[in-house]
């Protein structure tokens, strides 16, 4: 049984994602802190609702997908009851591996995920790290666990802030600059629906291009960057507007707010 400790947006995404793939609700349990939330999930998927120690004493893999403040206390509500013969993936922003293992007893594999909302849709980015008792089949688990979900990657854990900041919240990025293009589309006098429905076909049509053809996104943008022409226009203005540095500034930024995260809690 794998057993998901924290249902908000992640552990929802990663539930439904896991029963989209083939999971019987059975093998998938739940646990949260209101029972009112319990019924909801109980009644949307047919999972078990648990308690955290039941799930601790049932499941052979421990999703603990609870916000980083509340990882502490999580960890000491189970603690007695895991064993090293049971894997815990944590999903948890800015907590390491070896905070974790520190809160048991026992020498327990412990594997950190990064993952994203796209999730929802079978397109996730995760990228996991393995503790110091996780071994190669734990890694195997893991991406077996999250790849109907969308991809999965290998980086030491000295990464994790920094996917965080760059996959993580990359969704929230992209919104954004579909939002600001949508408005832009109204500004020149068009429709917000068909500006929208325009607008996420071409991310759409770039982002497939990007993974497709494995060009270097600067031959892609090139090739649509013609001498005097319209795109260079625009590309000009991002440049003076300080657009690419913004970025790097943002995403650094959302580093260094998951290491404050993880850090208040170790």
């Amino acid at each position: 049984m794998i057993a998901i400790l924290g249902a908000g947006k992640m552990g929802e995404a990663l539930l439904s994602g896991l029963l989209r793939a083939g999971r019987p609700p059975s093998d998938v349990a739940v646990v949260v802190r209101r029972a009112d939330r319990g019924e909801e999930l109980y009644e949307a998927y047919g999972v078990p609702v648990l308690t955290a120690e039941e799930a601790a004493k049932d499941a052979s893999t421990l999703v603990i997908a609870v916000k980083p403040q509340d990882m502490a206390r999580m960890l000491d509500e189970i603690a007695p009851f895991v064993s090293a013969s049971q894997l815990v993936i944590s999903v948890a922003a800015g907590i390491t591996t070896s905070f974790i293992e520190g809160r048991f007893p026992v020498e327990v594999p412990v594997v950190r995920v990064m993952s994203n909302t796209p999730v929802l849709v079978d397109e996730a980015m995760s990228v996991i790290s393995a503790g110091s008792y996780a071994s190669e089949p734990h890694l195997r688990r893991t991406e077996e666990l999250l790849r109907p979900v969308g991809k999965v990657l290998r980086i030491p854990e000295s990464q994790q802030d920094a996917a965080t900041a760059l996959s993580g919240s990359g969704p929230a990025y992209v919104y954004y600059l579909v939002e600001a293009m949508v408005d832009a589309g109204i500004l020149l006098g068009m429709p917000r629906r068909t500006a929208l429905e325009m607008v996420t076909q071409a991310v759409y049509g770039a982002a497939t291009m990007l993974k497709d053809s494995g060009e270097h996104p600067v031959i892609l943008r090139e090739a649509v960057t013609s001498p005097g022409g319209t795109t260079i226009s625009a590309i000009r203005e991002l440049e003076k507007h300080g657009v690419r540095a913004a970025f790097l500034a943002a995403i650094e930024a959302a580093r260094d707010r998951g290491r404050e995260l993880g850090g208040a809690q170790q």
